[in-house]
């Protein structure tokens, strides 16, 4: 799902090595990047699919924070900076133990998303009392001026979206970036550490938006070319553009902010109850923690579901959501052909009702009610790696 930004294109460290492979550049978030290289999107999916893909997810926002006045104690200066971030998300920071990533999700008083981001602690002791915040391309601006007004002058915010943040995805990521990064393959999935490249510090986190285990490298803007070339001159590793990663995050069954999230729709709509703390729910501590309440213990109004179009065209964002009788129950928020499966598959909300696997529907593509039917999400398996030794 690419979406075109209006005025003058910023560009990431890659967008040279971008041109010289022969990507096809599009505006997306206010960044001039490559939706497609020669390959294909279709291609350049399943190369991911079965082998490592490699992504300039450089758009996005990385930055990290850091208490002002630490104590030396590095959890109770955890605590204290997790005390100052938690007001602002549904999730628990002060829960994370050291080296651990979450997904959470930035809330608004009427229990709408604002954005969905990654709060990481590290696991260096000498960097207790920080985090690693990486939020959306889109929202990126607001969600660092409402970090920075809600810390004031009790942590530092600082911007690391001048660098290189490179992922890697797939079934051969981990031994593709293993060669030059010795070590990180013992990491679990939704952890990060710091990794010394070329006399350079590299903030290196298992995660990605594809489904299949992978890394997040965010590097110095001096290095991401080099560290970009490095990658790619690994048989097993293609160039991948944004085309392919909205295709791959849909089978994933993963949300898209700004279209399958948004400022009215809840974190319990969304199915997405698993990123909403129990402690902070019970303790209604964040924005819209009453609307949450109210959902999670009597249901909510609406339900993120996935659907698979059984005959026809795909079913794109907007197009409407009919029941069985052919009434319009809800809207496709995402949708696609996914080349994993073969067929078209999207994403959308429907009464709660209408959302357990087989439930028959129709999805309307250009005002023809197309057979489809409610599936379970993923799509496509998950292949995560969580390391029991952690």
């Amino acid at each position: 799902m690419i979406v075109v930004s209006e005025g003058p294109l910023k560009t990431t460290p890659l967008t040279a090595a971008h041109r010289a492979l022969g990507g096809r550049m599009t505006p997306f978030g206010g960044y001039d990047m490559p939706v497609q290289y020669p390959l294909g999107i279709l291609k350049e999916h399943l190369w991911t699919r079965e082998h490592a893909g490699l992504f300039d997810v450089s758009h996005m926002g990385p930055s990290f924070l850091d208490l002002a006045a630490k104590s030396g104690d590095g959890e109770a200066d955890h605590r204290a900076l997790a005390a100052i971030v938690e007001p602002l998300v549904c999730g628990d920071i002060r829960g994370l133990k050291p080296g651990q990533i979450r997904y959470t999700l930035l809330m608004n008083a009427a229990g709408g998303v604002l954005d969905d981001l990654m709060i990481g602690r590290p696991a260096e002791p000498a960097r207790q009392g920080g985090l690693y915040i990486v939020v959306n391309a889109g929202t990126k601006e607001g969600d660092f001026a409402a970090l920075e007004a809600a810390v004031g002058d009790q942590a530092r915010l600082t911007r690391a979206d001048d660098g290189a943040l490179i992922a890697v995805q797939g079934p051969q990521a981990i031994e593709v970036v293993e060669a030059i990064l010795p070590g990180v393959a013992q990491q679990s999935f939704m952890t990060f550490t710091t990794r010394d490249f070329e006399g350079h510090a590299l903030t290196v986190a298992r995660c990605g938006y594809t489904g299949e285990d992978g890394f997040e490298i965010l590097a110095p803007a001096a290095i991401g070319e080099s560290i970009w070339n490095r990658l790619l001159a690994d048989p097993r590793v293609r160039a991948i553009g944004l085309g392919a990663r909205d295709s791959l995050r849909l089978e994933a069954g993963l949300p898209l902010y700004g279209h399958d999230l948004d400022e009215t729709i809840s974190p319990i709509e969304a199915n997405l109850a698993f990123a909403v703390s129990k402690r902070r729910l019970k303790a209604a501590d964040f924005p819209g923690a009453a609307r949450l309440a109210r959902e999670q213990s009597g249901g909510p109004a609406r339900l993120r579901v996935g659907i698979r179009v059984l005959q026809g065209a795909p079913a794109r964002e907007g197009a409407p959501i009919a029941n069985a009788e052919g009434v319009t129950v809800g809207v496709v928020t995402s949708g696609g052909f996914a080349p994993s499966i073969g067929a078209p598959i999207a994403m959308g909300y429907a009464p709660p009702a209408l959302g357990a696997a087989g439930t028959q529907l129709f999805v309307v593509v250009r005002g023809k009610p197309q057979p489809a039917e409610v599936v379970a999400m993923p799509f496509i398996p998950h292949r995560y790696f969580r390391n029991p030794a952690l």
